[in-house]
């Protein structure tokens, strides 16, 4: 098939490569031209801009595949690609889009009369060689015309429709917050070990629990050649960001009454790696030396602190 991609990010530069691979005639784009020159080198058409890379698809209805970030580069981006292609053709979002914004944007895209498809894209760096998890929404008659591109991005089985415009982005976000609580998971049970006062390898321990393990998953396998590259992790400094989708998935389960007491607090607890140092945690050591006497920890890092009259 032919389409169009624009945004050759970490993803979309792969997901590139892995659809000329097989054999799909492929127009890359980007904001910056050096991923095009890269994707050029792969064997895709190059496109400088939005305009030139709708202007050399060739096949009607055109496809056009959005890999940029969510919010308003989206929306910018969408805009002016609508402004380009004709009624029938078709968008895809591959993006972490929330799902609501995708609803929104289906109606105005099938209100111009052409058509929206939303792609949860699970897969990191990695996509490229083992393939991508597919999370797909719009209409079905759509996703069966698309799907030879599907097939070519996922491994065997690891796509799929979900349902009507936002069931694909919204698949992903609830995804991307069992993610949430897998990884806090692993990452306390490993500083368990860490503590324990053993003296134990962590690449020991994840070669072990890799074969036959009950925990055993890819983000062991990923944690495996995490400890082989650095089995202390000393150069890694323990701040963890989050790009939304556990935030929707909590807002989802508050909004449907469903309790997710794993995923929300393995959302707080990414907030917390990131305070050099709280203030609520100041507060509670200033209430405990208040009510019972116990010690603070002071700015000079002895202990002390004022001693009450019960």
């Amino acid at each position: 098939m032919e389409l169009g991609i624009y945004g050759l990010g970490r993803m979309g530069a792969n997901m590139t490569t892995r659809l000329l691979r097989d054999g799909h005639r492929v127009v890359a784009s980007n904001r910056s031209p050096g991923p095009v020159d890269e994707a050029a080198a792969e064997g895709a058409v190059p496109a400088y801009t939005i305009e030139e890379m709708v202007s050399k698809l060739e096949v009607s209805p055109k496809i056009v595949w959005l890999m940029v970030p969510s919010g308003q580069v989206t929306d910018d981006a969408l805009n002016h690609v609508m402004s380009l292609l004709q009624p029938g053709d078709i968008i895809i979002d591959g993006g972490n889009s929330n799902w609501h914004d995708t609803q929104r944007r289906a109606q105005k895209v099938a209100a111009a009369g052409m058509h929206m498809m939303d792609c949860g894209t699970s897969g990191g760096i990695w996509g490229l060689k083992v393939g991508y998890s597919l999370m797909i929404g719009g209409e079905k008659e759509i996703f069966d015309h698309c799907e030879p591109i599907f097939k070519s991005l996922a491994p065997e089985n690891g796509y799929g429709y979900m349902g009507t415009h936002g069931a694909g982005h919204f698949v992903k976000m609830v995804h991307n917050g069992v993610e949430y609580g897998m990884l806090q998971a692993y990452g306390e049970g490993f500083e368990i070990l860490e503590k324990s006062g053993f003296g134990l390898d962590m690449r020991e321990v994840t070669r072990v629990w890799q074969n036959g393990s009950v925990v055993r998953s890819w983000l062991l396998d990923l944690a495996a050649l995490a400890f082989a590259e650095d089995p202390t992790l000393e150069n890694i400094k323990g701040y963890v960001q989050d790009s939304g989708e556990g935030r929707w998935t909590v807002q989802a389960a508050i909004d449907e009454d469903v309790p997710a007491p794993v995923i929300t607090l393995s959302l707080l607890q990414r907030f917390v790696s990131r305070q050099d140092e709280s203030f609520s945690a100041k507060v509670i050591a200033a209430l405990r030396n208040q009510f019972g006497g116990h010690a603070v920890k002071l700015e000079s890092g002895e202990f002390g602190g004022v001693k009450h009259e019960a």
